[in-house]
């Protein structure tokens, strides 16, 4: 990766401020809990009938659990000591009815060896749209097998987060006779985890690129910004994945005058409400 970045001209982060990686205690606390708060909100709304909240809050915990929470605890970017970093990736992705170490494990090697065939988790970038649909239902099966088979030292919590799983589902599955909320609740995280082929590999990636910079599409736009809650810096962290998510648009913005400079970036004329999307595409 450096070597790619040297090449096109992008600074170290050394460069462009390595106050970037860090966070605050507030923030720090703020996304640890967020997971737990809406998981909760969930269980409390649906008790009291109120099922649009109930959906709305596990939406939000889909959310910020792959993509936020989840995400910085995969790269160690929470400033946490190790064991404790483990645990709360054990955890938060567990209660999401993922694996968290088998996660991890795809993930950094999806960061290593994009876009060569072994990345399992850039496969959608390869696919048409409606494939990458599809992928969706098989997907956490297919990186939870290549973990066990790649666990790369986290085999034990590998197993351990598949068996705590497996016994959420059964334990909903079971319940059924006396409440549908456990199984609802499996039911629409299930359904939240569909889409993520389609959102982190599909969408931000193009496969047939050769270098760093274009292998993955550069956003920007309030529109973007507005439907991925200040998310879509998915290039942004792809050449600088030590940088916490809270600090993705600030590095963005830093980055901005080196895009322009070497010409990754083509601007879409008008006010502000227009985007650019970059080396994109939306069927």
């Amino acid at each position: 990766m450096n070597k790619s970045i040297s090449a096109t001209g992008l600074p170290r982060l050394s460069d462009i401020g390595t106050d970037l990686l860090q966070i605050t205690r507030c923030q720090r606390v703020r996304t640890l809990s967020i997971p737990f708060i809406a998981c909760l909100a969930y269980w409390l709304f649906a008790c009291s009938g109120h099922w649009v909240f109930a959906v709305l809050s596990l939406v939000v915990m889909s959310f910020i659990t792959y993509g936020s929470t989840s995400h910085d605890l995969v790269h160690h970017n929470l400033g946490l000591q190790r064991r404790t970093n483990e645990f709360f990736l054990f955890l938060i992705e567990a209660i999401s009815l993922r694996s968290g170490h088998a996660y991890q494990v795809v993930h950094l090697n999806h960061h290593a060896r994009f876009p060569h065939e072994d990345d399992i988790e850039a496969d959608a970038s390869r696919m048409s749209f409606s494939r990458a649909i599809l992928e969706g239902f098989v997907f956490q099966f297919r990186i939870y097998i290549w973990a066990l088979r790649n666990p790369r030292g986290r085999l034990s919590w590998i197993i351990a987060e598949g068996v705590l799983v497996f016994c959420l589902i059964l334990g909903a599955l079971i319940a059924i006779p006396y409440t549908l909320l456990p199984v609802i609740y499996v039911g629409l995280m299930i359904a939240g985890s569909w889409i993520i082929p389609l959102i982190t590999a599909f969408i931000p990636h193009d496969s047939r690129a050769t270098d760093a910079v274009h292998q993955t599409r550069l956003f920007r736009g309030t529109l973007f910004r507005f439907i991925a809650f200040d998310h879509l810096y998915h290039l942004e962290h792809h050449l600088y994945p030590n940088v916490p998510h809270q600090n993705w648009p600030r590095l963005a913005q830093r980055l901005d005058p080196w895009f322009e400079k070497i010409g990754s970036s083509r601007s879409a004329s008008g006010s502000d409400e227009q985007t650019r999307f970059l080396w994109g595409r939306i069927p």
